[in-house]
C-alpha cells in the first residue's frame, strides 16, 4: 500500500523581529522626511533622506527572510536614487542603468509565473505611445537610452503581476513613476512640485513590490507588522 502524497509545506516566514519593526520605522520616517522636505522646498532634507530609503527597505526585505533578488534590486534602486541626484547628464544614464540594473533582478525574480497576455498587451500600448509622445522632445542624446530603459520598465511593470495584484500595483507606480521623470527631461509642463510626485509614486512602487515579493515567499496575506 502506497503512502499518500503530501504537498510541499509553504515555508513559514520568519517572525518580526525588534531589528526587523525598527527599520521598517526608520524607512517610514525617512520616507516622510523626504516627503515633507520636497513639499518644503528643503533641498537639503531631501538630499539627506533620499539615499537612506532603500538601503533601509532593503536590510528590512532581508531581515524579513525575503529572497537576495529583491534585496539586489532595492540596493541597485539606491544606486539611481544618489546618482539622480547629481545634476548631470553623464550621472542621470549611470543613474537610469543602475535602476536597469534593478529591473533585471526583480525580472529575474519573477521567473516563469504566468501573467496575463491582457494586461501585456496593455502595457504595450503604453510604451508605444509613450515613446512616440515623448521621442521629438527628448533630448537627442538620450532618446534611444529613454527607450531602452522603457522598455525594460514596462518589461518589469507587466511581470509584476505574476506575484500578485500588490506587486503588480508596484510595477504600475514604478512606471507611473520614471514617466514623469521623463517628461521632465522632455520639458513638458508639470505638476506642482512635481519631484515630490516623483518620489511618492517611487516610494510606494518599492514598498508594493517588496510586500508583493514577501507574500508570494510566504504565502501570507500580512508580512508586516
Amino acid at each position: 500500500m502506497s503512502r499518500p502524497v503530501t504537498a510541499p509545506r509553504t515555508p513559514e516566514a520568519p517572525p518580526a523581529s525588534p531589528v526587523s519593526r525598527a527599520l521598517l520605522a526608520a524607512f517610514l520616517l525617512a520616507a516622510a522626511v523626504d516627503l515633507v522636505s520636497l513639499l518644503a522646498g528643503a533641498d537639503l532634507g531631501h538630499r539627506i533622506a533620499k539615499p537612506l530609503l532603500m538601503p533601509l527597505l532593503a536590510a528590512y526585505a532581508a531581515t524579513r527572510g525575503g529572497p537576495r533578488l529583491l534585496t539586489a534590486a532595492l540596493l541597485f534602486g539606491w544606486g539611481g536614487d544618489v546618482f539622480l541626484l547629481l545634476d548631470a547628464d553623464w550621472a542621470f544614464l549611470v543613474g537610469m542603468g543602475s535602476f536597469a540594473a534593478g529591473h533585471v533582478c526583480y525580472l529575474a525574480l519573477f521567473g516563469r509565473r504566468r501573467t496575463s497576455p491582457a494586461l501585456g498587451a496593455l502595457y504595450v500600448l503604453a510604451l508605444a505611445g509613450t515613446v512616440t509622445a515623448l521621442w521629438p522632445d527628448l533630448p537627442a542624446d538620450l532618446r534611444v537610452p529613454v527607450a531602452g530603459y522603457s522598455l525594460l520598465l514596462t518589461a518589469m511593470a507587466y511581470r509584476a503581476s505574476s506575484l500578485g495584484a500588490v506587486a503588480g500595483a508596484g510595477g504600475a507606480l514604478f512606471l507611473l513613476s520614471d514617466t514623469l521623470i521623463a517628461t521632465g527631461v522632455a520639458d513638458w509642463p508639470q505638476p506642482p512640485v512635481p519631484d515630490f510626485w516623483v518620489m511618492l509614486t517611487y516610494i510606494a512602487a518599492q514598498c508594493l513590490l517588496t510586500e508583493g515579493a514577501l507574500r508570494a515567499r510566504y504565502g501570507e496575506r500580512r508580512t508586516t507588522g
